[in-house]
C-alpha cells in the first residue's frame, strides 16, 4: 500500500521546507513535490515531523507491591494518540534474576504493543552472572543502555563500587550508562525522620527528596562515569543542582546527557500542598515536582542544549493504588502518567511561548533521542529509507486535557484542565495510520522490537580519547642496570650501620646511667659492691 502525505511543511531537527512524502511498506521512499499514486493524507496548514520517541516509560512495571496500570496495549495507544510513535521501556530483573530471564518477561508483556518499542536494561544487583550477561544483552539482543538506581535503598539501589564496576564493563562493551540520580542513603534517613515527626502526607515525599540529594548524586555519577570512561545518561533531571552538574560536565567535554520530564517542566511543588489527599498523592513521583525556579533552569537547558531530550517516566498508578500510602507517604507508589500529553504540552508551553523553535521541539522529542540511543536514522528522521513513524502536526488544533477522554488506563490526569494548542492530525506508525483527525485506529500487536547496537559513535570517540589520555609510566634512560642494586645495597648497608649505632648508643646511655647511680651512692657514704 502506498500513502502520500501532501501539502504540508516538513520540520526536522535542522530543516524546514515544503514537500510531499511517499510511504511504501512502512518506509519513506520519496520526498518531493506533487507526488501522487496512493492514499492521500492532507497536511494543509500542518507540519510533517518525525514521530515522537519517549525514552523513559514503565509499562506494567512491578513496583512497591503492585503493578503500573498501563500495559503495552493501553500505554502505546495513549502514546500514539499524542503523536509518540516509539517507547523505550525498562526491563527490571528481580534480585538474583538473570538479565535474559528478565528480558523474557518483558518480551511476553510487549506482544500487544501498538507501536514500535525497545528496552533499557536495569542493573538491580551485581554479580558474575550480570557481568557475563551484559555482553550478550548488547551484542545479541540489541540493548545498549543500562540503568542504575542510586535511590530506593533496600530495593533497587546499587552501591558506588557496584556502579563503578558496571560502568567499567559498559565502557568495555560499548554500552551507555544510565542513572536515577538521588542519594538513596540520605533519602532513607529523611523519610525516617519525617515519619517519626508525624509528617506522613504526600507533601512529605517532596520534603524527603530535596534538590540537594539529586544534585549530589548527579555529580557523583558523572565523576564515576568519567573515571570509568563510559557515556552517561541522567534520567528525569528535575532541578538546577542536577542541571548545573550536567552543564558543567558538558562544558568540560564529558559525554553526559540530561533528560527533563514534561511534568517537571510544567507542574510545580505547589501540587503537594493541595487540600485533597488524592490530588497530592496522584502526583507523587521521584524526583518530586520542584519549585518554579527549577523549571526556569530546565527550560533554559533545552534552549541552550545543555539538556538533550524530554521524556515522561510514564509509570501510572490508579487512585486506589496511590491510597496504599495513606498514613505513610513512603508506601505511595511513585509515578504519574504523561505519554499521551508530552508532545501537546511541550508544544504549547515550549513552541507556543517562544521558548523552543519547531526544530528544537523535534530534536528534544525525537531526533536527539534516536541519535543518543543509536536508532537514527531508522527512527527520528524524515528521510528516504527511514521508518514511516511520523506525525502530521496541526499547530492550530486545541483541546482541554481530561481524564474522561484520555487513552491511558488510569482514572485521573496530572494535567487535568490544561488547555493545549497543537495536536496530531495524523499519527503513523511504520506507515499505518493509527490516528486520523482524533479517531484512534491503533492495531494491537503492530509494534515491533527495535534493536539498538552498542559501540555507537560517542562510545568510539570517548574510548579513543580515554586511550590517548590514559596514565602511562614514565620511560627513563641513562640509569645503569647496577644502579638499582647499588641503591638497595647502600640502603641495607646504611640501615645496618644505623642499627649498630642505635645499639651502641643505647649501651652507652645504659652505662652512663649506671655510672651516675654508683657515683651518687658513693657520695652518700654507701659502699659499692665488689664484683669478682
Amino acid at each position: 500500500m502506498t500513502t502520500i502525505i501532501k501539502n504540508g511543511t516538513i520540520v526536522t531537527a535542522d530543516l524546514t521546507y515544503k514537500a510531499d512524502v511517499r510511504i511504501e511498506k512502512g518506509v519513506i521512499t520519496e520526498i518531493g513535490f506533487k507526488l501522487g499514486g496512493g492514499e492521500e493524507l492532507d497536511a494543509t496548514g500542518c507540519y510533517i515531523m518525525p514521530g515522537g520517541i519517549d525514552p523513559h516509560t514503565h509499562l506494567e512495571m512491578p513496583f512497591m507491591g503492585t503493578y503500573s496500570s498501563d500495559d503495552f496495549e493501553s500505554g502505546t495507544r495513549a502514546a500514539l494518540s499524542g503523536g509518540t510513535t516509539m517507547v523505550i521501556d525498562f526491563a527490571l530483573p528481580s534480585p538474583g534474576q538473570g538479565l535474559h530471564d528478565a528480558l523474557q518477561m518483558w518480551d511476553n508483556k510487549s506482544t500487544r504493543a501498538n507501536c514500535d518499542y525497545s528496552f533499557h536494561m536495569a542493573v538491580t544487583w551485581w554479580g558474575e552472572q550480570v557481568f557475563n550477561e551484559m555482553e550478550s544483552v548488547i551484542n545479541k539482543r540489541g540493548i545498549n543502555t543500562f540503568k542504575h538506581f542510586m535511590a530506593y535503598k533496600g530495593a533497587l539501589m546499587v552501591n558506588d563500587d557496584e556502579m563503578y564496576a558496571s560502568f567499567q564493563r559498559l565502557a568495555e562493551l560499548g554500552g551507555i550508562a544510565m542513572v536515577h540520580a538521588e542519594n538513596g542513603d540520605v533519602v532513607a534517613e529523611l523519610q525516617a525522620k519525617l515519619m517519626s515527626e508525624g509528617n506522613n502526607g504526600p507533601e512529605a515525599h517532596a520534603y524527603s527528596r530535596p534538590a540537594q540529594v539529586e544534585g549530589e548524586a548527579t555529580n557523583r555519577a558523572i565523576m564515576i562515569a568519567d573515571m570509568a570512561g563510559v557515556p552517561l545518561y541522567v534520567v528525569h533531571t528535575s532541578c538546577e543542582e542536577a542541571h548545573e552538574a550536567i552543564r558543567r560536565a558538558r562544558m568540560q567535554g564529558k559525554r553526559v546527557w540530561g533528560e527533563p520530564l514534561i511534568q517537571h517542566l510544567t507542574l510545580d511543588a505547589s501540587e503537594y500542598a493541595h487540600s485533597d489527599w488524592d490530588h497530592a498523592a496522584r502526583r507523587v513521583m521521584s524526583p518530586p515536582f520542584r519549585d518554579r525556579m527549577h523549571q526556569d533552569s530546565l527550560w533554559a537547558g533545552l534552549q541552550s542544549g545543555s539538556l538533550s531530550v524530554v521524556a515522561t517516566d510514564h509509570c501510572a498508578f490508579t487512585t486506589e493504588q496511590k491510597r496504599y500510602g495513606m498514613g505513610d507517604f513512603t508506601k505511595i507508589p511513585n509515578g504519574t502518567g504523561g505519554l499521551e500529553d508530552r508532545m501537546p504540552m511541550l508544544w504549547t508551553y515550549g513552541v507556543g511561548t517562544g521558548r523552543l523553535t519547531p526544530n528544537e521541539f523535534v530534536a528534544v522529542t525525537s531526533t536527539n533521542i534516536a541519535k543518543i540511543l543509536n536508532c537514527y536514522p531508522k527512527k527520528g528522521a524524515v528521510l528516504v529509507g527511514a521508518d514511516a513513524d511520523m506525525v502530521v502536526w496541526d499547530p492550530e488544533q486545541a483541546k482541554t486535557i481530561s481524564a474522561e477522554t484520555q487513552q491511558s488506563a488510569i482514572d485521573y490526569n496530572v494535567f487535568e484542565g490544561k488547555q493545549v494548542k497543537g495536536m496530531p492530525r495524523f499519527t503513523l506508525t511504520r506507515g499505518q495510520v493509527a490516528v486520523r483527525d482524533g479517531e484512534i485506529r491503533t492495531q494491537e500487536g503492530h509494534g515491533k522490537f527495535i534493536a539498538r547496537e552498542g559501540n555507537g559513535t560517542v562510545n568510539k570517540a570517548l574510548s579513543t580519547w580515554k586511550e590517548l589520555t590514559a596514565p602511562r609510566p614514565v620511560e627513563r634512560t641513562g640509569i645503569p642496570a647496577s644502579g638499582v642494586w647499588w641503591r638497595k645495597a647502600s640502603w641495607s648497608h646504611h640501615k645496618a650501620i644505623s642499627d649498630r649505632s642505635r645499639i651502641s648508643t643505647k649501651r652507652k646511655h645504659s652505662w652512663d646511667g649506671n655510672y651516675r647511680r654508683a657515683r651518687n651512692k658513693c657520695s652518700m657514704g654507701q659502699k659499692l659492691p665488689v664484683s669478682h
